[in-house]
């Protein structure tokens, strides 16, 4: 079936399977065998984790660029466009090539039924395969063990945390998620975890498999001031023999810390012989939309995609390490399939104002629905059909003194960034 348009495509996509999420690697592997996508570049890297994923796959491909080799990376979700999940160089994909990689997977598969996200991750292998990268950096879509992400055999594996997050799919036991994430890690090769007090499970499947596992605060770590961080790690020569080894002082990049640490953990098993210069300028360079994302017009705000407690956490720590003269506010709005009351729980004690708004959609709820499951622990100043509605209040409301805190899904983000360019265009 032929497409015009990378459009049409993803609509096309949406249609073909009864279900977003099917785990299991059969299907996609079969045609990925077909295509000769099992091994998309000469050296891979897989990253697994319920946060912090994106942040690592970004410093990684920031700083591999900075070393001269050709990097392909796959991320989801996207913000704006689909071709955000694709990068090639740090350019996004384009459409002509986006959809011919549709047209060739579409052709392979013959009557193999793929989902959504097993399409895209064969496109992304496609094309990091055309282009020729040096390294694939590939985001796991969700868990790890049975994701589609995991037909590769990656040189280094990481699982950047460990939370409750997709309990649908993978259960309410965080034993049972360290294990389905330490599905990543392959016998013999590199496996970096950025949990600190990791759960025994994931330890124990290290062990079973003979991976070669890095720990956090174990193995490597972080130092940080105001001004600068220094990292150590470890680092295996060609004989296997292990050495510390350490960078420092180097300036504070924009995405999380804590993120920054495993991936450079990860980045000197592939390449020993990365040095300070190289790994600065890319965690300088490094940036990354929505995480963490600080702006100061209109008005002062921190944005996050995050919808879990583990990232709530991580912006009232952002928050608490940054105060304001005047108040606080947060505006948030969550997938109704989200821990709204355990993010609440993290965010309430740097908060001052609260405005929770809506999302459209089959998984989305409204403002009304959100305070519903909050209104034991606070009291909503204000309730907004959407984000643009939200901000359409705030921006009357809000004083040079003050600061609200943009979170809950990555559809809170995306509309917070359309509002915001519609501002700047407005003058």
């Amino acid at each position: 079936m032929k497409h015009k348009n990378l459009n049409q495509w993803l609509e096309y996509l949406e249609s073909i399977h009864p279900s977003e999420i099917e785990m299991g690697l059969g299907r996609v592997n079969n045609v990925a065998v077909k295509m000769g996508l099992i091994k998309p570049a000469p050296k891979v890297m897989l990253v697994a984790g319920t946060n912090g994923k994106g942040s690592t796959v970004t410093y990684s491909r920031y700083v591999l660029a900075e070393c001269g080799f050709s990097v392909g990376a796959y991320m989801s979700p996207h913000l704006h466009k689909y071709n955000e999940r694709v990068t090639i160089n740090n350019e996004m994909a384009s459409d002509a090539d986006l959809v011919e990689s549709f047209e060739a997977i579409e052709e392979a598969r013959e009557n193999i039924t793929l989902t959504y996200f097993e399409f895209g991750t064969l496109s992304a292998f496609y094309l990091f395969k055309k282009h020729a990268v040096d390294i694939a950096v590939i985001e796991v879509g969700l868990g790890g063990r049975l994701d589609a992400t995991n037909i590769v055999d990656p040189d280094v594996s990481v699982v950047t945390s460990i939370g409750l997050d997709h309990q649908d799919w993978l259960g309410n036991d965080i034993s049972q998620i360290a294990f389905e994430k330490a599905g990543v890690f392959r016998s013999g090769k590199a496996a970096i975890c950025g949990q600190i007090d990791v759960d025994s499970r994931l330890i124990q499947h290290a062990l079973n498999i003979d991976a070669k596992l890095l720990l956090k605060n174990k193995d490597f770590s972080i130092n940080a001031d105001r001004q600068c961080w220094y990292w150590t790690g470890k680092l295996a020569n060609q004989n296997g023999e292990i050495s510390e080894v350490s960078f420092g002082p180097m300036p504070l990049p924009s995405l999380p810390l804590e993120n920054a640490g495993t991936a450079l953990q990860a980045l000197i098993c592939i390449y020993p012989s990365l040095n300070q210069e190289q790994v600065t300028a890319g965690f300088s360079a490094a940036n990354l939309p929505g995480r963490l994302q600080k702006i100061e017009q209109p008005f002062r705000a921190i944005l996050d995609v995050g919808h879990n407690p583990q990232a709530a956490q991580l912006m009232a720590k952002e928050a608490s390490n940054n105060t304001v003269k005047g108040k606080r506010y947060c505006l948030l709005a969550m997938l109704a399939d989200k821990d709204a009351k355990a993010v609440v729980a993290e965010l309430k004690k740097v908060v001052d104002v609260w405005h929770l708004a809506g999302i459209q959609g089959y998984r989305g709820q409204s403002a009304d629905s959100l305070q519903g499951k909050v209104s034991a622990m606070i009291s909503a100043d204000k309730l907004h059909l959407n984000i643009a509605d939200g901000l359409d209040c705030l921006v009357d409301e809000l004083t040079e003194d003050d600061e609200v805190l943009i979170l809950g899904s990555f559809f809170t983000v995306a509309s917070a960034q359309m509002w915001l360019e519609g501002q700047l265009k407005n003058g």
